[in-house]
């Protein structure tokens, strides 16, 4: 197995969640020096990253991936021989609200990166090419959905059905139609639900933490049977290391926790667990999952999502270390200790529910 060594990194959308646990391993594991290029929009936080953002080895540049000037000036300036590229708007219920900012960031600003690698590429020997990778983080939403059985793998059609999904799979066709056609040194990942600290709170479980402690609803879409695989987002973060240096350019591999788990599992074993670390409840109940309601679904909601991760594991030995039970468990710790990044981190959003498709933005 040829071992690609890259010297400097370039993350987009590295304030991010999936992005920042990313840094904080490249930074902690790796002599690799990591440029952070972020736009810090609402979920982008660099309070994320401040473990890490004194380290030599740590470079920050606030730049929007759809400014091709910028991201030429930032290429020319850093030498970066390889891209890991997670900017993206991400939450299903603002894509079914606002989907013209998913087309904007994730089609446009993934053509503007990629064709910006394209011309950084033309100046390189042929040689010199091949110890360049572009890395491109996808999800498993572009696959559709599945019926009760069945598992998605790199060879799955594409199905999207939210406009998320669908603007990750055109910007995942984008990244396949520059390797075959431009001959740039792809490598792809499509990963299931992650979950972990630092994700922002509008996502299932920071939202759900958040709300039990203060004794607001728990909403649960429809009758809470959706199926999804969950991910913890360090190891997540370990198989996208092990990707980008040991993956075969060209090729695509599912990244995913081996957890299927409903929403109603999910939130009920948020409350057990709840119950035990902060038995003093909120007032007017004496167990956190008395707090659950259920509300109207989600239009278009994918009813199961599963990962078949066999490739990556075979291939180039990444597994999760990971159950749902003990990530689970770390994650809600986490946030225990960290209350007071949670509520800052919001911003303006204070919970509400988004995707009603009351009002589309264009």
């Amino acid at each position: 197995m040829r071992i690609f060594s890259p010297s400097v990194i370039l993350v987009t959308g590295g304030a991010g969640f999936i992005g920042s646990a990313l840094i904080r391993y490249l930074i902690n594991e790796t002599n690799i020096h990591v440029v952070n290029v972020d736009k810090l929009t609402y979920a982008g936080s660099l309070h994320s990253l401040k473990s890490v953002s004194g380290k030599p080895r740590y470079s920050f540049e606030q730049a929007d991936i759809c400014d091709a000037s910028e991201l030429s000036r930032i290429f020319q300036k850093y030498q970066p021989n390889a891209v890991m590229h997670l900017a993206a708007e991400s939450h299903v219920d603002r894509s079914i609200d606002g989907p013209a900012e998913f087309v904007q960031t994730n089609i446009v600003g993934t053509y503007t990166l990629l064709d910006e690698a394209r011309r950084y590429l033309d100046s390189f020997a042929a040689k010199e090419k091949e110890n360049f990778r572009f890395h491109h983080i996808s999800t498993d939403e572009v696959y559709g959905s599945l019926g009760k059985t069945g598992l998605f793998s790199e060879e799955s059609q594409y199905k999207p059905n939210s406009p998320y999904a669908a603007s990750k799979a055109a910007s995942d066709h984008l990244v396949r139609c520059w390797y075959k056609t431009y001959a740039v040194p792809v490598i792809m990942t499509n990963c299931s639900n992650n979950y972990g600290s630092y994700q922002f709170p509008e996502k299932l479980i920071p939202l759900m933490i958040l709300n039990a402690l203060e004794g607001r609803p728990l909403p649960i879409y429809g009758k809470g049977d959706q199926i999804r695989d969950w991910l913890y987002v360090e190891d997540h973060a370990r198989a996208l290391y092990v990707a980008l240096t040991t993956g075969k350019v060209g090729e695509s591999y599912n990244v995913g926790g081996n957890n299927e788990k409903t929403n109603l599992e999910v939130v009920k074993t948020l409350c057990t667990i709840l119950d035990e670390l902060v038995p003093n409840h909120p007032a007017g109940i004496c167990r956190y999952d008395e707090l659950i309601s259920y509300i109207e679904d989600r239009p278009g909601h994918d009813h199961r999502y599963a990962i078949d991760a066999s490739k990556i594991q075979k291939e180039l030995g990444w597994i999760p270390t990971e159950t749902f039970e003990s990530g689970i468990r770390k994650t809600i710790s986490w946030y225990l200790e960290h209350l007071e990044w949670s509520t800052k981190s919001q911003g303006d959003y204070q919970r509400e529910r988004l995707g009603l498709v009351n009002e589309v933005t264009t």
